[in-house]
């Protein structure tokens, strides 16, 4: 053959084998995503104790959190129905 006889030049140059090697990386994670994506029995291997918490204050359970201001003037409006009814 006439490019593995022994005097015959390097073809390729060094920046295309790095972006082959970086094509190649690519193509064996986008594998494996479209195996896990097609084969959805398979466990998820994680490493990471911040995937299992919870945010306990987004849950619909939650209680709504409000503003000092709405608590006085809400207060201040039970106070008011009070005395009205003792004067009804």
């Amino acid at each position: 053959n006439y490019f593995s006889r022994p005097s015959a030049g390097e073809y390729e140059e060094e920046d295309v084998d790095a972006d082959r090697d970086d094509i190649l990386e690519d193509m064996a994670a986008l594998k494996k995503l479209a195996t896990d994506y097609a084969h959805p029995e398979r466990p998820v291997q994680t490493t990471d104790p911040t995937v299992f918490g919870r945010n306990y204050f987004d849950r619909a359970s939650a209680p709504d959190t409000e503003e000092e201001d709405i608590d006085a003037e809400r207060d201040d409006v039970l106070e008011d129905m009070a005395a009205l009814k003792k004067l009804a």
